[in-house]
């Protein structure tokens, strides 16, 4: 009984994240855990959960033509260095500090999303050279400057490897502020790589045994159908609504890492036999720094 209704809440989490190009696993993860299910298998299903948002959602941008596939592959291949990077060097840091300072970060980018600011000059399709990589998506001409965008994607990448925080909550802000991509194509593209992130994540965990299979397909229904209908709303959101929606949604996550973080929030305790250093890259779980047991949001995402 208890699994449908999570299967019920799962459903609503999915409309309202695949909306955002998010794939929900900072709510998936604690939601089972306070269930009952064990951290290692939520996280499992989280991570499973996810991919099947990405897949699901991005079946529906993809077809509408939200998704630049090349973009998505470039982009990640780049954060998931410096993801890698971050989480081997998150042991040297203290958790909370970087949480609050990451939240910061943060609200200050969800300030450029919600009040408006031109990002004309940074996508201008009609300034080339040699690093600028011309894009066109249905009826949409933008262009990429690469040497923004590279090293960009690598700092993304090593903050969520450093505090365990989904990629996509940079991303999208990233592609939007900096590189003058389109809001939805942004949000599209960002659905695909939260999924590639989480299938990474999930092969690691399920290789270890993690995976309860029958609880995944249950809830997996459940977010593939509330994924499909949260992108076709994406769709019929106004550009300006939809960016001033993605940034409410950050300050209310910097919100959460802060409550978090100076202790207003409760977090799971780490066991002795936890393997905090291969979570800390995809957030998991909680990570140890300097002695200290810090437990941040759930899986990317």
């Amino acid at each position: 009984m208890l699994t449908f209704v999570l299967a019920g809440v799962f459903f609503v989490v999915a409309v309202v994240f695949s909306m955002l190009g998010q794939g929900g696993g900072a709510i998936y993860t604690p939601l089972q855990v306070l269930s009952g299910v064990d951290f290692h298998v939520a996280a499992t299903t989280s991570l499973f959960l996810i991919v099947v948002v990405s897949a699901s959602s991005t079946i529906v941008f993809r077809k509408n033509k939200r998704v630049d596939v090349p973009l998505v592959i470039t982009l990640e291949a780049v954060t998931a260095t410096g993801a890698f990077a971050g989480g081997l060097g998150s042991v040297g840091f203290s958790g909370a500090t970087l949480s609050i300072a990451f939240a910061a970060f943060v609200v200050f980018a969800a300030l450029f999303m919600i009040f408006p600011v031109s990002t004309e000059r940074a996508s201008n399709p009609e300034k080339k050279s040699f690093f600028r990589w011309q894009r066109q998506l249905g009826e949409q001409r933008y262009s990429v400057n690469l040497l923004v965008a590279l090293p960009a994607s690598f700092i993304a990448g090593l903050a969520s490897g450093l505090l365990g925080v989904g990629g996509g909550l940079l991303k999208v802000p990233l592609m939007v502020l900096l590189l003058g991509i389109p809001m939805d194509i942004a949000v599209g593209s960002s659905a695909m790589m939260v999924g590639v992130t989480a299938l990474t994540g999930f092969a690691g965990h399920a290789i270890n045994g993690h995976w309860d299979w029958k609880l995944s397909l249950i809830l997996a229904v459940a977010v593939f159908i509330g994924a499909q209908i949260g992108a076709r709303f994406s769709l019929k959101i106004n550009k300006k609504t939809l960016k001033r929606a993605f940034g409410w949604f950050l300050v209310a996550i910097a919100s959460l890492m802060v409550l978090k973080a100076v202790g207003v929030l409760p977090g799971k305790k780490p066991t002795p036999t936890q393997d905090t250093a291969m979570l800390a890259p995809l957030n998991l779980g909680p990570r140890t720094t300097g002695g200290a047991a810090f437990v941040l949001p759930g899986p990317p995402g």
